[in-house]
């Protein structure tokens, strides 16, 4: 797999003032969170109701190059979804939208996490094409897809 190449040099923080999601001093709130706790900034810049995970997500498609794709509204094959292995679609909060031949597209909601698309391609036997959505929408996909096959733990027995 390629390491990522940034098409835009600029960071996320300052790309997000520079469109004006987010001022300075929210950036550097942020910023001072990350260090001590750290985390994704992104995330935290929603948690902290600075922004929401759309911006972040088209941020992140503005600075590296991966389209958006907003999940609410896909209509999505349940076969294609189950390519990957529930524990690791929850893990790496991703989701199969699609497959052509030997390439698997998948949504997921940190780009950026090279050894999520590493394990996808090695249990796939797939390569993977990476579009960005928000964790919100990735979990919801999830929720829906393998939510419903499971039964509560306590109705077991």
């Amino acid at each position: 797999m390629l390491p990522f190449k940034r098409l835009v040099k600029k960071q996320l923080g300052e790309l997000l003032i520079e469109r004006g999601v987010i001022t300075r001093s929210q950036l550097e709130k942020a910023l001072q969170i990350q260090k001590e706790k750290g985390g994704l900034l992104g995330q935290i810049l929603v948690v902290l109701g600075f922004t929401k995970e759309e911006e972040i997500a088209q941020a992140l498609t503005i600075q590296y190059g991966f389209p958006y794709l907003p999940l609410q509204n896909y209509e999505l094959n349940k076969e294609v979804v189950k390519l990957i292995p529930e524990s690791v679609s929850r893990q790496y909060c991703l989701i199969a939208v699609d497959k052509i031949g030997d390439t698997l597209t998948v949504a997921i909601s940190n780009p950026l996490n090279t050894k999520a698309i590493e394990d996808v391609e090695l249990l796939t036997k797939c390569k993977v094409q990476v579009f960005v959505s928000t964790l919100t929408d990735v979990g919801k996909v999830i929720e829906k897809i393998y939510g419903k096959d499971k039964k509560p733990k306590e109705a077991e027995g």
